[in-house]
């Protein structure tokens, strides 16, 4: 069998120029075997291991979010020890008092609109019964018959029954994550460790990568931390101001459930277009039972196009702008895709992936269009 001979690089000292040593250099297999095997660990690793990575990935992640800040108090002179346990039971003192304070409330409107589901499927019933009376009048009965209308109304009960069971079933099983022993102990532990020791995990890396794609990789690394921490920093100021005003507005106009949903709808909106979307319709299917007239709808729906208005033309611009690259489309095929793959683990895991794989796709685009292959005249 042949092998492929190793090509060596003659390294000389600076003074005299005599020859010191002799390196051999890599082969582009070599670097090839070399990213096919990382990529391959990972990603089997991730299978293997998906099922107990949350808390660790979860732990990280609130440590990336966190260094800015240790890095300020480090700079103040604060041990970097000191500064990472201070930080984390602020967080954990912040998550507790959220809890406190709105899992009472959102416990109790669940219990609401439990109580209140047969009244609503009553209503609505009545509701679409007189939709279609209306509309049998207008139209004539041989466009609209009883039987349409009677099918019509029963069904719409049938249909707000499953979408409110449906509803206070992902909440409890949202606030449910929080009570699992592994996140609610683990994550911090993990987030503390990986807070303290990273500039030492960070600098070990960066000794760990090929010299002779060092400078090109702590770049590419440079771009995709500038996107990612901009995306998470905007991003969780978007949500965070979007939730506070639909549940604002959706209580003072009187929605029942306008706290769950407005808070909803808010912290889903780091998914484009899905938080607003599927707030509006929860929002409004609970208006069409809940209020006897149009003017209630009206309402609801008018606190949600003012709320797409703000997020389009104010909160957006001016918390993620320009200086996040990553397409809308891109971040919900990401998110799709990782929930998809890995569960919730993937839906973490989705925007950091995102990132990197579209600053390597530019990097790669601008060394195509200075390459031969795309700078070659037609023959």
């Amino acid at each position: 069998m042949n092998m492929e001979p190793v090509p060596e690089r003659l390294v000389t000292q600076s003074g005299d120029g005599a020859v010191s040593r002799v390196v051999p250099q890599s082969t582009r297999n070599q670097r090839l075997a070399l990213l096919v095997g990382v990529v391959g660990v990972l990603y089997l690793a991730l299978h293997l291991f998906a099922s107990i990575l949350l808390p660790f990935v979860a732990g990280a992640g609130i440590a990336y979010v966190l260094d800015p800040f240790c890095t300020r108090m480090v700079r103040a002179r604060v041990p970097r020890g000191v500064a990472s346990i201070l930080l984390v039971i602020g967080l954990i003192l912040v998550a507790l008092l959220f809890v406190l304070l709105l899992y009472p409330l959102v416990l109790s409107q669940v219990g609401i609109l439990v109580e209140r589901v047969p009244e609503y499927a009553r209503g609505v019933s009545a509701f679409a019964a007189k939709t279609m009376a209306q509309l049998q009048q207008r139209m004539g009965s041989d466009i609209i018959d009883a039987k349409l209308t009677d099918l019509v109304s029963s069904q719409a009960g049938s249909v707000l029954g499953f979408v409110t069971g449906a509803l206070s079933h992902i909440v409890g099983g949202g606030f449910a994550i929080f009570n699992v022993f592994s996140l609610a102990i683990v994550t911090p532990v993990v987030a503390f460790y990986v807070l303290r020791d990273w500039p030492t995990v960070t600098s070990r890396m960066d000794g760990w990568m090929p010299r002779r794609y060092q400078d090109v990789v702590r770049a590419q690394a440079r771009e995709v931390d500038r996107i990612l921490s901009a995306w998470v920093r905007g991003q969780a100021t978007c949500c965070l101001i979007l939730a506070l005003y639909y549940a604002v507005s959706l209580s003072l106009v009187g929605l029942d459930l306008g706290l769950v949903v407005g808070l909803a709808a808010g912290t889903l909106s780091f998914i484009p277009y899905v938080g607003s979307i599927t707030g509006m319709v929860t929002a409004i299917g609970l208006a069409f039972a809940q209020f006897p007239t149009w003017a209630g709808v009206l309402r609801v729906f008018a606190v949600f196009i003012v709320g797409q208005a703000l997020e389009g033309y104010v909160i957006y611009p001016r918390f993620l702008g320009d200086r996040v690259e990553l397409p809308a489309v891109w971040v919900i095929f990401a998110l799709f895709a990782g929930g998809a793959g890995f569960g919730f683990l993937g839906v973490m895991l989705a925007v950091p992936v995102a990132a990197t794989v579209g600053v390597l796709m530019r990097f790669w685009l601008r060394r195509y269009l200075r390459s031969p292959l795309y700078l070659d005249p037609p023959s």
